[in-house]
């Protein structure tokens, strides 16, 4: 939200309150708590009708600073993120005369008393960023202002409170993050409004918002609030980030890195690392597709051309229509298209398939749901006690109200029915059409509750999967989160539409997404929106299936690949590209789940932006049409019929997993690429183990392991590998060279071997062709 008018004016309507100097600060129990007056105190007369800022400055762990700004105290605690990793306070807070200090580990805060206000946070003597001049505030804005209150355009009666910070950011700063966003990875110049919308793919709105960025400059912000935060980057003050909350409290964390993944390392410990996601998630997910019509033969045809077609398939997903229109959600079959959904769940599993089933928190009125719901008050409520109701998705449809743990618990044990039947897993759809002029159940402020809202229906489906099934083998399949949804994987990309551009905007969204900490990813591999032509289809084929998690699903019409083609002696049709990169993504399993495990471990994801694997590289913050699949594959997907793409490769000597050639990096690349083929790369120094089969993705992937090795040119060069085998245990390879031999070893494992490629050879030299034939 912008409140001022330049720099020098407010916008009219908007009192604008700026922590002018420091009155006091004291230290109590490791934290240090100051008084900021609003304007500067020169006789004892000026603290008489004075608002001041009263900021507390903590550290919940490591290298992790809080400060909380307050204007009035006596409200309620308004509603924040749950902190996995917040402990006591750990900071070391001193006072030595005017100046103060809280150090913890190498991030330190700096305050001092009789001066411009001026906190300023270093790590060691390097200053990172600071909240200088003008840049802490409370503002009270009149009914009627010129300013934009963003989302929430309610009726205001009398003036509203704001708080609002800036934050320094040096020349050539740059920020990323703040959840999934479609355009522009760096947010510079940006004002993003972080509120859970169902906006498709293109436009600013977004699906999954999180309050919290993280620069090229050796730090993250972290804004705890789980209501309309404004992030103004680099716009209203061009040299600054603001962000602003309405409320008379502001909290916000300073997360040093130095580099970015320690910063996401430390944000994931403070708000939660992605869960375990089991070995079958990761083949390829085909859908009935939306509004298309289906039945059990439908679900059969489709299976049986996958299979005649050679194409593996590891999950079949049933959309909404799985259930009668109208009554979405009363979690049961349609009796006229699945007569005997028991017995088909035993033949879809007969056949290797897991099953996953489409839901949303809402409970339409024809649903028999709706009366016991609102009979028991596990609805949302009007503030007249009446059950809040609107038409638009479902015809008179309510809301659960997870505030209630009853509510939660109920319908809990409608999900844990069809867990029993044989569901594996639910697509977790919706969650951001939630209001803000109701009441829920533990009085929950329902502004704060819009964005929260998921992170509760998320929590639940997640937990119902992990007490049927077990730790690390539950899965959702979500498409609204905000900050610490990143512990209940997996999240898809939304509503897309066929085309190259949408399939671009998609991957900025991934890549955004990944900047919070969101450790899985997927998209509708052609669109969700129409219908792609071959083109697309195939190029986004490729691109799908070189995801972390793999999903073929549409709007209108079906996304099996022989509607896009499928002649047997063309390597270029939809089929043979289909079956092509979903068998290599089989291979590609063991590689990715060391790279879940990564995610699960550290928070490091899976689809990582080229700058958070090459901090130093001064191209790499820039890139948006490349990333890194786990530590060691780089992928530029082709947004192009004809095949044209630019692809930046660093420093280094980079191999080609599909062909074998070798190319040196620190330099842009112009390529051209069939259909089946694609900029897919293996990192100097990069190990890729590759299991035997293709088939399937949930095999013993150490029975004929293949350890892919790209080595390093350095004659120290070594790296330790970790591939977990059938019955969960990990087993480690050291792989090193020794003069000019590269040596692998395993006191664990016998039935394996040994590719390396790069260093001259050709493909057929290095095994590639024949390991990937």
């Amino acid at each position: 939200m912008k409140f001022t008018d330049g720099f020098w004016h407010a916008r009219p309507g908007v009192g604008i309150h700026y922590a002018r100097e420091v009155d006091r600060i004291a230290e109590h129990a490791g934290e240090l708590r100051a008084i900021a007056p609003t304007r500067v105190v020169e006789k004892r007369g000026d603290t008489l009708n004075l608002p001041v800022i009263t900021t507390t400055i903590s550290s919940p762990m490591e290298n992790v600073i809080r400060v909380r700004l307050t204007h009035h105290k006596g409200r309620p605690e308004p509603l924040r993120f749950p902190l996995a990793g917040a402990p006591q306070n750990v900071g070391q807070a001193t006072v030595d005369g005017t100046d103060a200090t809280l150090r913890s580990g190498e991030l330190s805060a700096h305050l001092s008393v009789g001066k411009s206000w001026d906190l300023r946070f270093q790590a060691g003597d390097r200053l990172l960023t600071r909240s200088g001049a003008k840049s802490a505030a409370w503002a009270d804005v009149a009914p009627g202002a010129a300013v934009d209150h963003g989302p929430i355009q309610l009726e205001r009666e009398g003036r509203t409170s704001y708080m609002l910070s800036q934050l320094d950011l040096g020349v050539g700063g740059m920020v990323y993050g703040l959840g999934e966003r479609f355009g522009p990875v760096a947010k510079n110049g940006q004002t993003v409004d972080v509120w859970n919308y169902d906006g498709g793919t293109s436009s600013e709105q977004a699906y999954k918002n999180v309050p919290f960025y993280l620069t090229n400059e050796g730090y993250g912000i972290f804004v705890n609030d789980p209501g309309h935060v404004s992030f103004e980057v680099a716009s209203e003050a061009v040299e600054r980030v603001q962000f602003s909350v309405q409320g008379e409290t502001l909290e916000y964390f300073v997360i040093y890195g130095p580099d970015p993944k320690t910063i996401l390392e430390r944000y994931t410990a403070l708000t939660g690392r992605p869960a375990r996601v089991p070995a079958w998630t990761y083949g390829l997910w085909l859908s009935t597709s939306f509004t298309t019509d289906y039945d059990e033969k439908t679900v059969s045809s489709f299976i049986d051309g996958m299979a005649e077609r050679d194409i593996p398939l590891s999950l079949f997903h049933f959309d909404c229509f799985w259930m009668r229109e109208f009554t979405w959600c009363d979690f049961e079959w349609d009796p006229r298209v699945f007569p005997d959904p028991d017995g088909m769940l035993a033949r879809l599993h007969e056949r290797g398939l897991r099953v996953c089933v489409w839901i949303n928190p809402y409970i339409a009125q024809q649903s028999p749901l709706f009366d016991e719901g609102m009979a028991a008050g596990y609805l949302v409520k009007n503030r007249d006690g009446s059950v809040w109701q609107w038409d638009r998705w479902q015809a008179g449809m309510g809301l659960v109200d997870f505030t209630n743990p009853e509510a939660t618990a109920w319908y809990k044990d409608k999900l844990r029915r069809l867990v029993r039947q044989g569901v594996d897993c639910f697509k977790t759809d919706f969650g951001e059409r939630i209001p803000v002029d109701v009441v829920y159940a533990d009085g929950s402020d329902p502004e704060r509750m819009h964005n929260y809202y998921t992170h509760l229906y998320n929590k639940a489906v997640h937990e119902v999967l992990v007490e049927e099934r077990g730790e690390g083998d539950a899965v959702v399949f979500a498409r609204s989160a905000s900050a610490g949804g990143q512990q209940f994987p997996v999240h898809w990309g939304g509503d897309s539409t066929a085309s190259f551009a949408s399939m671009a905007e998609t991957l900025r969204g991934g890549l955004s997404l990944a900047f919070t900490g969101f450790g899985y990813w997927s998209h509708d591999i052609g669109g969700f929106e129409l219908t792609p032509d071959a083109a697309v289809f195939k190029r986004w084929t490729a691109f799908g299936l070189l995801s972390s998690h793999s999903r073929l699903h549409g709007s209108g019409s079906y996304r099996v690949p022989w509607m896009f083609g499928e002649d047997e002696s063309d390597a270029q049709s939809a089929v043979a590209v289909t079956r092509k990169f979903a068998r290599l993504k089989n291979r590609l399993v063991p590689y990715l789940l060391g790279a879940g495990e990564q995610a699960h471990r550290h928070g490091t994801p899976i689809l990582r932006p080229m700058y958070l694997e090459f901090p130093r590289d001064l191209t790499a913050p820039h890139l948006d049409r490349q990333y890194m699949l786990g530590d060691d594959l780089l992928v530029a997907p082709v947004f192009s019929a004809e095949g044209d793409v630019d692809v930046y490769l660093p420093e280094g000597t980079w191999v080609s997993l599909l062909t074998g050639k070798s190319v040196e990096g620190g330099r842009w690349l112009h390529e051209q690429h069939g259909f089946d083929s694609l900029p897919l790369y293996v990192r100097p120094g990069g190990v890729v183990p590759l299991g035997a089969r293709e088939d399937r993705p949930d095999t013993d992937h150490l029975a004929g392991l293949t350890l892919l090795v790209n080595p390093g040119e350095d004659l120290g060069w070594a790296r330790t590998v970790r591939v977990a085998g059938a019955d969960g245990r990990e087993v480690e390879f050291t792989v090193r060279r020794d003069g000019a031999a590269i040596v692998a070893e395993s006191s664990q494992a016998d039935d394996w071997a040994l590719e390396v490629v790069g260093g001259g050879r050709t493909a057929a030299d290095a095994g590639v062709a024949r390991l990937l034939a």
